[in-house]
């Protein structure tokens, strides 16, 4: 028999954990530092590579994700190393996916080309807003122009491209997310990564939150007011949702992020990488250790914990709810060793929070909206 995995397929994230400067909203496992050795880093990254690669040895790998931090601030070469020893240690799908996430600085844009012949193939661009105060406002450090420009590039050097904006951002009003929306699609783009602004603990947002200083935030009617339109914009253009945040025209859904979505197993290598791994049955989540220097020492590099039934079947709807394709309940059962409760199932059907096939469970569009209320009724939390 299969094992799980197989029905999400096997891909692998590699984190590079510095960026020019840390935005005020980010809670993610980003440093700004200085200088950084990135001889060191390359002989570090491509060593888990083949350290993982062993243990993993003989699996069909379908996508590569470069993420961050900034990983555009990488040098080429160790891209290209890392590929090179990825197309080494795994059979690799006939149309691998090799995804870099940038910044679409003119410094960054410029290396483009470099990027596209180390082996990338997609690149996502973190553009967030289209005009210059917004951008201001988020910390960013490149302008709406630059911004447009290094999405030419990027265009010019990969087979496909896509970015993320934010929405919800301060003073922000319908209209005015509309006429950037509509802009941003009318460019062509095969996918985009569309996420309301969320006040996160631990960064200067959330700071400036708790102490009264950031105004201008959405209340809950308008941000469900930009939700829905965010849906209709999108759907007009010929690219429909296909997970919470993302759109894509048909057949450019991102596979590196379908991996996750789908519960495959997936390699996390860098500082603060997650990953999935199943060996002789058992599925390991596994966690890299978080700050750069510590990491780069190699000592404990990695963290491991055994995941049971229960945690593994919660964590395949947590992930497959997400997506428009809904998921298995017999998947479900296969994992927990039992099944979803049918009467709280059906009290869902009844409320129109999600549609149940035969074997499949789908949120509807308006269940989407809250679909956090919906894995609770179904997980019994």
């Amino acid at each position: 028999m299969a094992e799980d995995w197989e029905a999400g397929g096997f891909g692998l994230y590699v984190h590079w954990p510095f960026c020019a400067a840390k935005c005020p909203y980010c809670d993610f496992n980003s440093h700004v530092t200085r200088s950084v050795d990135h001889a060191a880093w390359r002989v570090a990254l491509v060593d888990e590579v083949k350290r993982l690669g062993k243990e993993t040895h003989g699996r069909v790998l379908r996508s590569v994700f470069f993420g961050g931090g900034t990983p555009s601030l990488m040098e080429p070469a160790t891209v290209g190393a890392i590929l090179d020893t990825v197309h080494a240690v795994w059979p690799t799908a006939n149309d691998l996916e090799v995804t870099l996430e940038a910044n679409p600085t003119s410094v960054e844009a410029s290396k483009f080309a470099d990027f596209h012949h180390a082996g990338v193939n997609r690149v996502s661009m973190g553009i967030q807003a289209l005009n210059d105060p917004d951008l201001r406002a988020l910390g960013r450090q490149h302008s709406a122009r630059e911004a447009l420009a290094a999405f030419d590039i990027a265009r010019r050097a990969f087979e496909r491209v896509s970015f993320d904006l934010m929405y919800g951002r301060q003073n922000q009003s319908l209209s005015d997310w509309e006429t950037e929306l509509s802009s941003a699609l009318a460019l062509g783009l095969d996918h985009v990564s569309l996420y309301q602004l969320t006040i996160e603990g631990g960064t200067a947002f959330g700071d400036r939150y708790k102490a009264g200083k950031l105004r201008g935030l959405p209340d809950e009617d308008l941000s469900a007011d930009m939700y829905a339109l965010t849906q209709d914009i999108c759907a007009s253009h010929n690219m429909p949702r296909y997970e919470v945040s993302n759109h894509a025209t048909d057949g450019n859904e991102s596979r590196h992020n379908l991996v996750y979505w789908r519960y495959g197993d997936y390699v996390g290598i860098g500082p603060g990488a997650h990953g999935r791994i199943t060996a002789e049955g058992v599925r390991q989540a596994t966690e890299q250790t978080r700050m750069p220097s510590a990491w780069l020492s190699g000592v404990s590099r990695e963290t491991r914990e055994n995941l049971s039934g229960t945690d593994q079947a919660s964590e395949f709807l947590l992930m497959g709810l997400r997506l428009t394709e809904g998921v298995s309940k017999q998947r479900f059962t296969n994992l927990a060793g039992y099944a979803l409760n049918e009467d709280k199932i059906a009290h869902l059907v009844d409320l129109g929070m999600i549609s149940n096939t035969k074997d499949r469970i789908v949120v509807t569009n308006q269940g989407f909206t809250v679909l956090n209320g919906i894995l609770r009724e179904l997980l019994g939390a």
